[in-house]
């Protein structure tokens, strides 16, 4: 297998994998969990197999306090974002939120826009003139069914803050490898979510894993979506680049929807369809808009 094709293939298997999120977080919601448990499961797990990996690397795990401080920043806005795309699941179909959250490049065009003065190009005017238009047709379905309005604005936080975080990993400059920063940002995430569940009654409080089934979608969220996804996302951009590997982004919605469909009954319309597509292209367009300006 070639470099191409194999960085291809990890590319497409971090698409994949980052979009069964939904997948493991309904199940549990429907035996009762919360946002914040859920969350919490996910998080743990996950920073379990990543120290693993850390100690495999012989890596050591110290920090300097300027890292200590911004990790601990991305850790809040990282764990802020899937609070609120969680959250989401609750008022609104699992792929539909998990579509609108991709617009999450078009907001990093328009953050390094506004506060770095980067111009604004036609192709960023482009995308964000048909991400708005796609989130209209999703938030008004075939016949009397419309999205709910505080599903929306979650899943837009969600999109926002994730956005914050590509912006600080991008200019504050890390010299750490990408398995420690995530050890990291998990680790602050987990508290995060820990301190959510004092405070926000609606996320509700820490509850204890009482079957093996609410283990097994614990183990598959800290394992498949942001394990795996994170460590072939890491492989696919060393052999491929950010950009192809970006582009095959675009599966990760397109696999919540799936999901949603297929395994929850959630409903799908042509006007959805077209909704998502629209989306996608709006993302695929800024992504592209980006590549050709770098290389000139």
């Amino acid at each position: 297998m070639n470099k191409k094709l194999k960085g291809a293939f990890f590319g497409l298997i971090a698409a994949i994998s980052y979009g069964l999120n939904p997948l493991g977080a309904l199940y549990l919601y429907q035996d009762g969990f919360t946002v914040n448990s859920v969350l919490f499961y996910r998080y743990a797990i996950a920073v379990v197999g990543l120290i693993i990996m850390l100690i495999a690397k012989r890596e050591p795990f110290g920090i300097n306090r300027r890292e200590f401080g911004i990790v601990t920043l991305l850790g809040v806005l990282f764990a802020i974002s899937s609070i609120t795309l969680y959250s989401s699941f609750l008022y609104m179909e699992a792929g539909i939120a998990c579509t609108i959250l991709f617009v999450y490049p078009i907001m990093v065009a328009m953050i390094m826009s506004i506060f770095f003065k980067e111009k604004i190009r036609l192709a960023t005017i482009i995308s964000i003139a048909l991400a708005l238009s796609g989130i209209v047709l999703l938030y008004r379905g075939d016949g009397n069914a419309t999205l709910s309005t505080w599903g929306v604005i979650l899943v837009l936080l969600s999109s926002l803050s994730y956005a914050i975080y590509i912006v600080i990993v991008n200019r504050a400059q890390l010299k750490m490898s990408a398995v420690k920063l995530t050890i990291y940002v998990m680790l602050f995430g987990a508290i995060t979510v820990v301190i959510n569940s004092f405070f926000n009654s609606g996320c509700g409080h820490l509850q204890m894993l009482t079957t093996t089934t609410q283990l097994g979608f614990s183990l598959m969220l800290g394992i498949v979506p942001t394990l795996i996804s994170l460590v072939t996302m890491a492989i696919a951009v060393r052999l491929i680049g950010s950009t192809p590997t970006a582009i095959m982004g675009a599966l990760e919605p397109v696999t919540a929807v799936a999901i949603g469909t297929l395994v929850f009954n959630e409903p799908l319309t042509s006007r959805l369809v077209f909704g998502i597509t629209i989306i996608l292209v709006a993302v695929v367009i800024i992504i592209i808009s980006n590549t050709q300006k770098s290389t000139t």
